[in-house]
């Protein structure tokens, strides 16, 4: 059943969490790189909530929260405190969670997403910061295993908490967000987003109402959501769910439901807690923050150009569309090479159309942009060897993917020069001979001259390829092409 079918809003609020880059845990100093080690082997007694250990705080984590808010948009508060979240799981060694409640470090901001001609400004109600808890590997389902295994090496990383508000009205826009979401946090680097590894985690609130609606319908959140495929996926299925729950007459619950991936459906898990139910009390070891506003200010002057500034920078300075603005703008060393490339003097289109297609094609089988050994400055020598008519386009093709499949670094345009001159790529261009091979193509080739003098353009690619065959592809074939040209107009 579609919920369009139905007559349904959906209304869809996310709360991400996010693994911070730090090399020590949030309040001890524990190794956070917690898939380098054994099971339980990064741990101390302040992570394990052993009696009489004491946290002490994280400053690079804070750094990194604020820097996040910043880049989202957020007012910074001058005054937050830490407080415990009390609940009882496997993982969760203390018995409680030190985050934040009502003080958190940020409140208000907004992230705008587009979702194909429709803009969206969704309101990010807080970013706060908080421990991470262990991780339980299951003997089998979720909801089905009977035994579980914990491994403390991730509690107590530093993990924030990107709260939004309840303004997304789609799956697809929800997805569009945490794309959008998670793109920042890896730009400004304060996460690596391995959504895969579970450093980047996604639980939703999902309700529906009637179109015009400005009541709220009783929420359900959604967990298990490890990819975005998923998150779209898991809020599709919802959406529709109690969609046709309200169709038929029943109530909707709150309460906790786990995203199936194998079955494609959501599966109830618990009740939902209220804040109540966690009895939320300061954190009596820690003092409260207060963040002086030089160091917000030093925080926001290393703030990078952030993706949406830089793709509506490279569109409107460049010339370059909104879609290859969005697609050069992916990663941050994306887009540095693709304006290095530009730096070269090589048009801006041709050089997007490069960096988008070959390059691409190249980082899609896994190679970083760091170790792409056709380097900005030898892109840019290549492409102009090309529109210079040094080289055609299928032989500076050719080249890069030789290059760029080899262990050598090529980082000059001069490299580019001896690279074409040793392999003997030089297009054929003198023009006499070019005028000679014409001829010669015209009376091997008499139907098609006959064809293309009468006016079939499509007819000149034998002419053309009997000029490259016999060059072995480097004669000039826009060269070749104008001669042709001109024949079949002087008659």
């Amino acid at each position: 059943m579609s919920a369009v079918a139905t007559g349904v809003e959906a209304v869809i609020g996310l709360e991400v969490h996010a693994e911070l880059l730090t090399q020590s845990k949030m309040f001890c100093a524990c190794s956070a790189s917690y898939l380098a080690g054994e099971p339980n082997s990064h741990t101390c007694p302040v992570c394990l909530g052993l009696p009489g250990a004491l946290p002490v705080m994280n400053r690079r984590a804070i750094e990194l929260t604020i820097k996040t808010a910043l880049a989202l948009n957020c007012e910074i508060a001058e005054f937050s405190k830490f407080d415990r979240k009390n609940y009882f799981y496997p993982d969760l060694p203390k018995g409680y969670q030190i985050s934040q409640y009502d003080l958190p470090i940020s409140h208000d901001g907004h992230l705008d997403v587009r979702t194909g001609d429709h803009h969206r400004r969704v309101g990010i109600t807080r970013v706060h910061l908080e421990e991470d808890t262990g991780k339980l590997t299951h003997a089998g389902a979720i909801h089905t295993s009977q035994s579980s295994l914990v491994d403390l090496n991730r509690a107590g990383v530093p993990l924030i908490e990107i709260v939004s508000e309840p303004d997304m009205r789609s799956a697809e826009e929800a997805r569009e967000y945490m794309q959008r979401l998670r793109q920042i946090l890896v730009w400004i680097g304060v996460s690596d987003g391995r959504m895969e590894e579970g450093s980047l985690r996604c639980d939703a609130n999902v309700s529906v109402r009637a179109p015009g609606s400005t009541e709220l319908g009783t929420k359900v959140e959604v967990k298990n959501m490890n990819s975005f495929r998923a998150v779209y996926l898991a809020l599709q299925h919802e959406i529709e769910r109690q969609a046709a729950a309200l169709e038929a007459g029943e109530e909707i619950v709150q309460e906790t439901r786990g995203w199936n991936e194998a079955k494609g459906v959501t599966i109830s898990q618990r009740r939902k807690e209220y804040a109540d139910d966690y009895r939320y009390f300061p954190e009596p070891d820690l003092p409260p923050l207060h963040l002086d506003r030089a160091l917000v200010d030093r925080i926001r002057a290393e703030l990078p150009e952030l993706p949406a500034t830089r793709a509506d920078r490279l569109e409107r300075d460049l010339g370059v569309s909104a879609d290859q603005a969005d697609l050069l703008t992916d990663t941050v060393e994306l887009a540095d090479y693709f304006e290095a490339v530009v730096a070269t003097g090589v048009p801006a289109a041709e050089a997007a159309n490069w960096v988008l297609g070959e390059v691409s094609r190249v980082l899609n089988t896994g190679v970083l942009v760091s170790a792409l050994t056709v380097r900005p400055e030898a892109l840019g020598g290549l492409v102009a060897r090309k529109l210079d008519g040094t080289i055609n386009n299928n032989q500076a093709k050719e080249l890069f993917a030789e290059l760029a499949g080899g262990d050598t670094v090529v980082a000059t345009a001069a490299a580019i020069d001896e690279a074409i001159q040793s392999r003997g790529l030089r297009q054929v261009s003198d023009t006499a001979e070019l005028e000679r091979l014409v001829d010669e193509a015209i009376a091997a080739q008499a139907k098609a001259w006959e064809d293309f003098r009468g006016g079939n353009e499509r007819a000149s690619g034998a002419l053309v390829g009997y000029v490259m065959k016999q060059t072995k592809g480097q004669a000039s074939g826009p060269a070749v092409t104008e001669i042709l040209r001109r024949r079949a107009q002087a008659g």
